[in-house]
């Protein structure tokens, strides 16, 4: 029979210009859910840390780069990001009014209230794959992780992002030498072959174990710029 620890609690749940965005607690973790896809918790994070630190790695001593990060999500890419000086500025796009709102003043503030007040950081509402087509705006690195993956996407919509298209407007962004970082529940050698295909260098993909599950993975990419 279920305890009250088995059933989540819902704590707000919103219809926005993408569908239904849900916050639950589940025991000791918060959830965002949307459109019925589990989306992230705050188990762990490691894996989104990383996606950080292995972009700034890769852009081998830039002085004080700047990074935009794709996804608000729980916020442990921005508070990473954000605990770490070596970043010049930091942007974050996200979609979905409900979440920037959850940080600002609601659950998940705990994880990101000093992120949010660093002067280098930049909330953007707005849709990513819009943004980094429309944007003036350039970037050293680009840390990506809207969907789960891009074999696995939220919204059909966000799927133009890992075809060529998608990639080239990313390079577009991105200063010479920039870095493209995507996380992934899971590889995807197709979009390792795309990433070349688009001119990407030094194409790899970096696994990183996580406290359940199979291991989740970066993908990584320095611009063809």
């Amino acid at each position: 029979m279920p305890t009250p620890y088995d059933i989540p609690d819902v704590l707000d749940r919103r219809e926005g210009p993408h569908g239904e965005v849900v916050l639950r607690r589940h025991g000791d973790r918060l959830e965002i859910i949307a459109n019925g896809c589990f989306l992230m918790d705050t188990s762990d994070g490691r894996s989104e840390r990383r996606l950080v630190d292995a972009a700034l790695e890769a852009l081998a001593g830039r002085d004080h780069p700047e990074v935009l990060i794709g996804g608000l999500g729980v916020g442990f890419s921005l508070a990473h990001a954000a605990a770490d000086p070596r970043w010049g500025g930091i942007t974050v796009v996200e979609r979905e009014h409900a979440i920037v709102e959850w940080h600002l003043d609601g659950p998940l503030a705990a994880l990101s209230a000093r992120a949010l007040a660093d002067p280098r950081t930049t909330i953007v509402e707005a849709d990513l794959v819009a943004h980094v087509n429309e944007t003036s705006d350039t970037y050293d690195a680009l840390c990506l992780d809207i969907d789960n993956g891009p074999d696995w996407t939220v919204t059909d919509g966000n799927g133009s992002l890992y075809g060529e298209a998608g990639l080239a407007s990313c390079a577009r962004v991105l200063r010479p030498g920039g870095v493209l970082a995507v996380w992934s529940a899971q590889p995807s050698p197709p979009f390792e072959e795309t990433l070349r295909n688009a001119g990407f260098q030094q194409v790899r993909t970096e696994e990183i174990p996580v406290a359940r599950g199979v291991p989740d993975v970066v993908h990584l990419g320095i611009s063809p710029g």
